[in-house]
């Protein structure tokens, strides 16, 4: 799944980002504190896909939901049905947990995957924006 992951990150020209390892991956998947849960598309027991989610919250509903963090396919696969299949297995967790809500981000230069998202019938919203502070940005934040 790491190599995925680089995969994903050179896709969206993030490569210089990228920091996981695989002990990193397997701590926040399987270790004593899960933070993530993920689901894999397999080929002849090759990965060629996954979907890595959390659980969020939402206020004004009052409600869990599920913040899909990545959903990559690998590029010689595409276009066969892999990307739906693992949304819709997300989208079927979210459902029998009661989640208010599945979001997730998209860049806005990634033409693809929003046709993608929007074929499946996801609203685009183009009035919010993420905010993030990095490592450093947190430091600081906190001085």
């Amino acid at each position: 799944m790491v190599e995925l992951i680089r995969e994903l990150a050179v896709y969206e020209k993030l490569e210089h980002l990228m920091e996981i390892s695989a002990g990193d991956l397997e701590r926040d998947l399987f270790g004593e504190n899960p933070v993530i849960r993920s689901i894999v598309a397999e080929r002849e027991s090759e990965v060629v896909g996954y979907a890595i989610f959390f659980r969020s919250y939402s206020t004004f509903l009052g409600k869990a939901g599920i913040w899909l963090e990545d959903l990559y396919v690998k590029q010689s696969e595409r276009g066969g049905g892999i990307g739906k299949r693992l949304l819709q297995e997300v989208g079927k967790i979210a459902r029998a947990e009661g989640a208010g809500r599945l979001e997730w981000s998209v860049l806005d230069w990634n033409d693809p995957a929003i046709g993608f998202y929007r074929k499946l019938g996801a609203d685009i919203l183009g009035d919010w924006r993420i905010c993030r502070l990095d490592s450093d940005g947190i430091e600081n934040l906190t001085r």
